[in-house]
């Protein structure tokens, strides 16, 4: 008699002995669990790495999910090389999602919030970073400084609260460029204009204005990144020798606009610059090997860059800052 060698998947084999013991008349069961109460929605989640003698905090002020994500990534590009390259890297090309991540950092001797969220009045989804916050175990009232990398709607809409200032023990800092933009404008002239007029403009007596090269305080330098608005500004950390970047809107998604940089976005509101800012902050912190935070990078919104062809490949954090 010629011998027959049967292999088994594993799943074949768990299939297989379920059917056998159903072929047999026997009935298949496990015990029923009591049914668990519903836990409802969690607290705004936060994430805290150490740097050097810094403690940064990434926190959640939400997040949604859009359609046509074409509407706003990777407008210069062919449909079908956009539905190839999302393809590629796991993302479905009809829908995408968003995530807004202001950052805290407690240097020992100030906490210095950067960005502010969608404040109060956002749509679903946002407005969470009061609550992100709190999770992380700081109060608004404890922020020393807050610091706009720009005047967009989720940057500056969490400033105010009930009409009056959200952080009212802080000073402000923001980019001259970026202020006098936006506030030579009529307040009447768009949305962000109005959100200057009534969250902006009413801290300016007590705010700091920066150029490129300016501190925020000891450890924190703003750098020059227009092309997202005029007068974008990022922010290099240093700590005891160690860095991180706050990258803000420099790229908004970790493909559609990182990986590709010449990729054009809606909200840029000069394409090209942007484009080239882009090449040349992400081309920095790939060779230099520095980690950074990017607003809309999926929370926890850290991680690194590679430098791949003629464009990046982006690296989540996992624990390499914790070492």
């Amino acid at each position: 008699m010629s011998e027959i060698k049967v292999e088994l998947t594993r799943r074949a084999a768990l299939l297989g002995a379920g059917g056998a013991l159903a072929g047999a008349g026997l009935a298949v069961s496990l015990p029923a669990q009591a049914a668990a109460a519903k836990q409802g929605s969690l607290a705004a989640p936060v994430a805290r790495y150490p740097l050097g003698g810094f403690e940064i905090n990434t926190l959640l002020d939400g997040a949604v999910t859009l359609q046509e994500p074409q509407k706003t990534f990777a407008m210069n590009v062919e449909a079908d090389t956009f539905s190839a390259t999302s393809a590629e890297n796991f993302v479905p090309d009809d829908s995408f999602q968003i995530s807004f991540t202001p950052t805290l950092i407690n240097t020992g001797s100030e906490l210095i919030l950067f960005d502010t969220g969608n404040g109060e009045d956002a749509r679903p989804g946002r407005g969470n970073m009061r609550a992100a916050l709190e999770n992380a175990g700081y109060t608004p009232e404890q922020v020393d400084v807050v610091v706009l990398t720009h005047m967009h709607p989720d940057h500056i809409g969490g400033l105010m609260e009930g009409g009056a200032p959200a952080f009212a023990n802080a000073r402000y800092v923001t980019g001259q460029k970026e202020y006098d933009f936006w506030a030579a404008m009529d307040p009447e002239a768009n949305g962000v204009t109005k959100l200057m007029a009534s969250h902006v403009k009413p801290l300016a007596e007590n705010m700091t204005f920066l150029n490129d090269g300016g501190a925020v305080t000891s450890g924190i330098t703003a750098m020059s990144a227009p092309g997202h608005t005029p007068g974008h500004m990022i922010y290099m950390i240093e700590s005891d020798g160690k860095q991180l970047a706050l990258t803000a809107d420099t790229a908004n998604h970790f493909v559609w606009s990182l990986a590709y940089p010449d990729w054009e976005v809606r909200f840029d509101m000069d394409k090209e610059t942007a484009a080239s800012t882009r090449r040349t902050v992400f081309g920095m912190l790939a060779g230099d090997k520095v980690p950074f935070v990017g607003y809309h990078m999926p929370f926890p919104a850290v991680g690194y860059v590679a430098q791949e062809g003629s464009g990046f490949r982006y690296v989540p954090a996992s624990y390499q800052l914790h070492l």
